[in-house]
């Protein structure tokens, strides 16, 4: 990757900026530049899209995604401390890098970008699955996004493609589920990473689709799977007594068994209780 675009290897860029991981901002630097391009590639063809990167850090995945086509990349960084690095590549590639310093969290990234869009990052970890939820919660949809491809500790990555009847089965699978295609594309052990982390980490790809898989409210039905999740081992009808009086009569015409838990109900059985229970309110 160096050979390519002719930019310093990460671990040098590391020591001349004295670039020391902090725990407080969830960093774990990836420095090999071969498996930054492969994430890059794994976000698919990005000839003529934006690129919108959270926590790029010394910018392994922001080479790789310029290297493999990015129209722009647009990299928020929340610490001051990589910007020299990131403006070493950004002056690299004229035009085609705009680092932004702030919080993912409060920056409107969209005036900053152009349609169509994709998302690619080595997300930190103390922010990554409230970014996912907001990304995949959005007032109108489809998104201002095609698809994400994101890193996350495995256990996360697991739970976003989890199946029911799952450990891992919960909210974030079926927030994802619901209106996306979600796969694991690779997984990465401790020791690619700069401090190595204590578990393994794996990239999620997940692709917007034109509109959800079943009918529902996104409000009503997130908050009938938040309420079923809350408290997993209880039987429905405990869990979900706060949705409605008539829960157990929703649940029945639903064709889930009150006694049933959530880890075992479907998406499609959840979006059908959502509608149930968004037309007994009106």
């Amino acid at each position: 990757m160096a050979a390519i675009d002719g930019l310093p290897p990460l671990r040098e860029v590391i020591r001349d900026h004295e670039l020391v991981a902090k725990k407080s901002l969830g960093q774990n630097f990836l420095l090999d530049l071969n498996l930054t391009a492969k994430i890059a590639r794994s976000a698919g063809d990005l000839t003529g899209h934006d690129v919108l990167e959270v926590g790029p850090g010394p910018g392994g995945l922001t080479r790789g995604l310029l290297a493999e086509g990015a129209r722009k990349v647009l990299a928020v960084e929340k610490d001051a401390r990589c910007l020299p690095a990131l403006a070493e590549i950004a002056a690299h590639y004229p035009g085609r890098l705009e680092v932004i310093n702030g919080d993912a969290l409060e920056v409107d990234v969209r005036a900053h970008l152009t349609p169509p869009i994709r998302i690619a990052a080595n997300l930190p970890y103390n922010v990554g699955t409230e970014l996912l939820v907001r990304w995949l919660t959005p007032k109108e949809w489809p998104p201002f996004w095609e698809s994400l491809t994101l890193m996350f500790q495995k256990e996360v990555a697991e739970r976003i493609v989890a199946k029911p009847g799952s450990n891992h089965y919960g909210r974030l699978a079926l927030l994802a589920q619901w209106r996306c295609e979600a796969k694991i594309v690779m997984i990465l052990p401790p020791e690619a990473f700069t401090p190595a982390p204590k578990v393994h980490s794996a990239v999620v790809h997940l692709r917007a689709l034109p509109e959800p898989r079943f009918p529902a409210d996104p409000k009503v039905l997130e908050r009938v799977v938040a309420a079923g999740f809350n408290q997993r081992r209880k039987m429905l009808r405990a869990s979900l007594k706060g949705i409605h009086p008539q829960i157990e009569s929703l649940l029945e015409e639903a064709a889930i068994a009150p006694t049933e838990r959530a880890e075992r109900v479907s998406l499609e059985q959840f979006c059908h209780l959502a509608r149930l229970v968004a037309a007994a309110r009106s």
